[in-house]
């Protein structure tokens, strides 16, 4: 028997059983699932039941009704789809669904596989970091690197400084010379040993898929629900960082309550990113 598990923010509020033909959605008393919020039309969407078939049809509501992030009128429903409805989402379940399709579930419903629009976020936020590097040497002057133009003054001020340089070793000691091109024969340059990648994952602390895991193995892995919240969570030697992709309901993505921008922000162990309402701790090793 197929079931319908309705939610808001990550929280299971009620499950319904689809033993009847017809399944009504909306906001009127009047319906099966009645949700009672704003967003959601009077008569929203219709489920029908047709053999081991179920048919999802949006009933012209006003916000529209989605499966997967996508606006649909008519759906073929199949196992682990998630319909949202207004700010609250049904997952549609087949059967006693074990641990496994579970966790195939959860992938579905939260990790994305089409990561461009991700990939130009972590674009875009290592271009904003690369300005403000820019802005803080134009404001201090500091800099690792000289910056564009400082080559001329040092290719102007080239042929003095081989002329002194020239005249420090005429100057220098015989003995100083010999130390010194004897430490130059017996140095051996250390090779840096690259540091490896960390290893992270990112674990569900509420909702009904609380437990759930992520491992960060990929360079990419992006989080969220196109349409609604997304974040892109990228592997770099020097750690892990995140950045807000979407965001087009509700509060921001955030870390420990503080809400995520477009420029990438180091996640540190034990950290709590907040997602269309579940809460998800990062973890290192």
């Amino acid at each position: 028997m197929a079931r319908l598990i309705l939610s808001l923010g990550g929280q299971v509020m009620a499950e319904y059983n689809m033993n009847k033909e017809r399944y009504t959605i909306g906001r009127l008393p009047d319906n099966d699932v009645r949700i009672d919020n704003p967003a959601v039309s009077g008569h929203h969407s219709l489920i029908i039941n047709i053999l081991s078939d179920s048919f999802l049809e949006d009933l012209n509501s006003t916000n529209g009704t989605y499966v997967n992030g996508k606006l649909i009128k008519k759906h073929a429903l199949q196992h682990g789809d998630v319909i949202t409805v207004g700010h609250h989402q049904m997952r549609f379940v087949e059967g006693a669904a074990d641990e496994e399709s579970t966790k195939d579930e959860f992938a579905r419903t939260m990790i994305i596989d089409n990561s461009q629009a991700a990939a130009q976020a972590v674009a875009q936020a290592e271009q904003a970091t690369a300005v403000g590097t820019a802005r803080q040497f134009a404001a201090t002057g500091k800099q690792t690197r000289p910056p564009v133009g400082a080559m001329d003054t040092v290719r102007s001020g080239a042929a003095e400084t081989i002329k002194s340089d020239a005249a420090k070793t005429v100057k220098k000691d015989a003995s100083e010379t010999i130390k010194s091109e004897a430490a130059k024969t017996l140095k051996v340059d250390s090779v840096p040993v690259p540091t490896p990648a960390p290893i992270g994952k990112v674990q569900v602390l509420n909702g009904s898929f609380a437990g759930r895991e992520v491992d960060l193995s990929k360079a990419l892995t992006t989080l969220g629900q196109p349409g609604v919240q997304v974040v892109a969570i990228t592997r770099r030697n020097e750690g892990f960082f995140i950045v807000a992709v979407e965001n087009k309901k509700g509060d921001p993505p955030s870390v420990n309550g503080e809400p995520l921008s477009q420029k990438a922000r180091k996640l540190a162990d034990n950290d709590v990113v907040e997602l269309i309402g579940i809460k998800m701790g990062f973890f290192l090793g």
